[in-house]
């Protein structure tokens, strides 16, 4: 394991490159499941846990990790599953996702695995809208397919600490409040939660946000508005995508948009549970108007009015 696990922090460089690396391990099940190794910062074996009274049910204490006190949630309690003892191949995945560090324990870890966005399935819709999946992806071994599920861990975070959806007295530019009734949003990302909580957000201001659960499909639909012939770039006031998703990830929907000559000049957000400096570069590299860490609606909402502001003054020169 520790071959598999030392690594982990030296496989950010696929992003970008519409390829990924997973994570694969056990939740005490034959299941296969899987979590982002970028979104990973460690592995370890699972420490000593102080239990807090009256935490939440699937927080089942906190460990400390040279220092820093970090909540540790069980992952099998998490998406549902029974509870279970805790066994001598426990681990400790530490995370960090929308600006915060929390540890999920897991069983026993596999592998790590390669794999390009378009190995990627978003969960057929028939499994219904209270599973814990953000995709599904195949893999072989001894000569057989092996399904991995995929944890959309936006969603175990959500329903431990509610997410907030209010905006902030004072961010609002009164001047230009009015101006946003109708303008209209494509927002792509592959984790429901997620896309709730922009349409949640934004929808207070009165704008359309158009939802998609990939790049591919949000590409695909930026396309055929154009070949309808409609004004891509003046219909949308700007296009929101996430950066990991089944099929096209968000850099690289971002470049074909910028290599099609009808939307080149579309305004593009990329808003994203990855954090760090390594985003800056990437945003840079592909063409991206901005970058925002998930979820800050005051700062979700101010990228907005910006753009918006900026729409208004082109319209009147």
């Amino acid at each position: 394991m520790v071959g598999v696990l030392a690594s982990v922090d030296q496989r950010t460089q696929l992003v970008g490159e519409n390829r990924l690396e997973l994570l694969l391990f056990y939740l005490h099940s034959r299941h296969l499941f899987a979590l982002n190794v970028f979104k990973i910062k460690e592995v370890v074996k699972l420490p000593h846990l102080s239990k807090i009274p009256h935490s939440h049910s699937k927080i089942t204490g906190v460990a400390n990790i040279r220092g820093e006190s970090i909540p540790v949630i069980d992952l099998r309690q998490a998406i549902s599953m029974s509870a279970v003892k805790y066994a001598e191949d426990c681990n400790l995945v530490i995370t960090e996702y929308n600006r915060s560090v929390q540890g999920f324990l897991i069983g026993k870890v596999d592998q790590i695995v390669n794999m390009t966005w378009s190995d990627i399935m978003p969960p057929p819709s028939s499994v219904g809208k209270n599973h814990y999946l953000t995709a599904l992806t195949k893999i072989k071994r001894d000569d057989q397919e092996h399904l991995v599920e995929i944890i959309d861990v936006e969603k175990v975070l959500a329903e431990i600490v509610e997410y907030e959806v209010d905006i902030s007295d004072g961010v609002l530019d009164q001047g230009i409040v009015n101006e946003f009734a109708g303008r209209k949003i494509l927002h792509a990302d592959d984790s429901p939660t997620a896309r709730k909580q922009v349409s949640d957000t934004l929808s207070q201001l009165g704008i359309e946000i158009i939802p998609a659960s990939n790049g591919l499909e949000a590409l695909n639909m930026l396309r055929d508005w154009a070949d309808e012939g409609r004004d891509v770039e003046k219909e949308l006031l700007m296009v929101i995508t996430d950066a990991e998703m089944p099929s096209m990830d968000g850099y690289r929907l971002t470049h074909e948009i910028r290599n099609d000559g009808r939307l080149k000049n579309l305004y593009v957000v990329l808003n994203t549970s990855l954090s760090g400096s390594f985003n800056g570069a990437m945003v840079e590299k592909v063409g991206c108007n901005a970058f925002l860490s998930k979820f800050q609606p005051d700062l979700l909402v101010n990228e907005v009015q910006n753009r918006l502001k900026e729409v208004l003054n082109n319209s009147t020169e």
